[in-house]
């Protein structure tokens, strides 16, 4: 082909009008498709780069903010995370690292754009967050603080003060320091009239109902409020004036009252996803009238027994999103598969084995209530599972009837000395063949549960998969290496309390193509780590981080944390997190 040829032909292939390309490219939300389309040449990839209005960064130092906004100098919209995922867990050390103040300094001086920012297990100071008001105030729709901590309800009440056109204040499970009580929510009460989106559930943060309920009033586009410990018998007033609320989360019931101002409780018609604090069966009776209208029903703070999970399911044909603790047994799920049709997320967290029988005989979940799950909710796209006990055949069941699953985890309780049937390896591989738009999957089992036969299967059949979590899975290298040679698109693996040496971890690391990000927990480990070097390749950073001395087995407590970076070695890192590569100043 002559040269005019091949520019013709490049003509008919790429001669798409700017506008018109701007207008293809922003209908396209999944990044890996972004990242795909900005591959093809590099107009397209200028294109992409102008067009883009919201990037995820996984990890606070994979790159620099001066990098980033070279790259999307249009953004709209940032989520960025720091810790590690195990940091939620208590598993990472306290002072790792992941201070916001580096991005919050260019975000404010170079993002003109920006107006949706979304913080992730951050450190965030007081000086952050004056520093993102003086810049933002007057754009600043969004800003959630998810996970985070260092800051304070000073920066709560400058917030509110400034920012007018805040439409969502996410503070969910974050750290905040009270000085001036909940002075905050009254400025916002006051400040703000367009808030749509208000969260501070799971926090230490003092509500008073007076100033929840002039928000409410000021507020008349709320739909989203979920709080903290606040007494139903307090919340009346605001039940009855927010009109539009929809999702309601964090009230909580007085142990004097015994249920006896609950009978005829009110909710907005328009409510349709609730989470209560500490109810109990005596308590329950305020959800009866609205079962039917629900669509979320987070159960996992309450005080109910696997009957009571019974009696109040079958009052929620409707739900969508199912949340609860194992006490609600096979038979609350059997009551699920026969209830909830509609049902695309359900989660099973572990019980406080503690509650002084609370989780009675009936509280345990096995095979049996999976199966009857799998074969009833067919609509299942995320299921997040604690499990007393299990068999292939549930599990090969899953991989037949949940053909929606985009995420799949399961955790094998240590409750019960006998498990019905070890190992798993042809469930998990027919699991894995059966669901072919898994994305994200965990399986975190015990000891042989998960042979070396069973982990290559998981390498072979997981052809979709981008994040992977195993626990005590496999029983040497070779089954490492046999699972390194598949998983084509994972790009986050985290292992806990495996048999591997660091050899096999460094060659697996290498062989994974798309990986991105591994941390490691309780492996062989060697003093000085050294093996680990074999992993060594451009832009990868190593990271030790030591044991814990005072814990009682410390030489099993070693973690690695390894991650693509295009900024180089990190210059913040604490005693407890050696740099294996790039050395700094290296």
């Amino acid at each position: 082909m002559g040269g005019d040829e091949r520019h013709l032909g490049r003509t008919m292939s790429f001669g798409i009008p700017d506008v018109a390309l701007g207008l293809v490219m922003g209908c396209v939300e999944d990044p890996w498709d972004r990242d795909a389309i900005s591959l093809v040449c590099r107009h397209w990839c200028k294109v992409d780069a102008l067009s883009r209005k919201h990037v995820t960064v996984a990890m606070a130092y994979s790159t620099t903010p001066d990098r980033l906004f070279r790259r999307f100098p249009c953004l709209e919209s940032l989520k960025l995370k720091a810790k590690p995922r195990a940091s939620m867990f208590n598993l990472i050390p306290e002072d790792w690292g992941g201070s916001a103040s580096p991005w919050i300094r260019e975000l404010s001086a170079s993002f003109h754009f920006l107006k949706v920012l979304h913080l992730r297990r951050m450190i965030v100071s007081d000086d952050d967050v004056a520093v993102l008001v003086r810049a933002k105030a007057h754009m600043l729709v969004s800003l959630k603080l998810d996970r985070c901590s260092g800051f304070s309800t000073s920066s709560l009440a400058l917030l509110a003060r400034c920012c007018k056109k805040l439409e969502t204040l996410f503070l969910e499970e974050s750290s905040v320091a009270e000085k001036e009580n909940d002075e905050w929510l009254r400025e916002l009460a006051t400040s703000n009239t367009v808030l749509e989106t208000l969260n501070f559930f799971l926090t230490d943060l003092r509500a008073s109902p007076a100033y929840l309920l002039l928000l409410v009033r000021n507020c008349r586009r709320l739909r989203t409020l979920k709080i903290s410990d606040c007494f139903m018998s307090d919340l009346v007033d605001l039940f009855r004036t927010a009109e539009t609320l929809q999702d309601f989360a964090g009230g909580s019931f007085d142990d004097q009252d015994q249920g006896g101002n609950y009978a005829n409780y009110y909710f907005p018609p328009s409510v349709q996803r609730l989470s209560l604090l500490y109810m109990g069966t005596n308590e329950m009776q305020i959800l009866f009238p609205y079962g039917a209208t629900l669509k979320k029903l987070d159960l996992q703070f309450t005080f109910l027994t696997t009957e009571d999970h019974c009696q109040l399911v079958q009052r929620c044909p409707n739900l969508e999103v199912l949340e609860v603790r194992d006490v609600i047994g096979d038979r609350g799920l059997e009551v699920v598969a026969q209830t909830c049709k509609k049902l695309q997320r359900l989660r099973v967290e572990r019980g406080d084995d503690d509650q002084g029988g609370l989780e009675d005989e009936q509280g345990r979940v096995t095979q049996v209530g999976l199966m009857a799950v799998t074969q009833g909710c067919p609509d299942l796209e995320y299921w997040a599972v604690h499990v007393s006990d299990i068999t292939n055949a549930a599990l090969e069941a899953i991989g037949t009837f949940s053909k929606n699953l985009n995420d799949f985890r399961l955790v094998l309780l240590d409750r019960e000395v006998h498990i019905t049937e070890l190992p798993l390896d042809n469930g998990v591989r027919a699991l894995l063949r059966g669901c072919t738009k898994l994305r994200r999957f965990a399986f975190y089992v015990r000891p042989g549960a998960l042979s070396d036969i069973g982990l290559s299967y998981v390498g072979e059949f997981s052809k979709t998969v981008r994040y992977m979590l195993l626990g005590n899975a496999g029983g040497s290298d070779d089954g490492l290496l046999a699972f390194a040679r598949g998983c084509p698109s994972l790009q986050k693996l985290e292992l806990r309390s495996c048999c591997f040496s660091e050899r096999a971890l460094a060659v697996a690391a290498l062989q994974l193509k798309s990986l991105r990000y591994l941390w490691v927990q309780g492996y062989k480990a060697s003093p000085t780590g050294t093996d680990l070097m074999a992993m060594v390749r451009p832009f990868w950073n190593i990271e030790f981080i030591a044991p814990n001395q005072d814990e009682p087995c410390p030489e099993g407590q070693a973690q690695i944390l390894a991650y693509y970076s295009l900024a180089g070695a990190r210059t913040d890192c604490p005693q407890s997190v050696i740099p294996l590569y790039p050395s700094v100043g290296g």
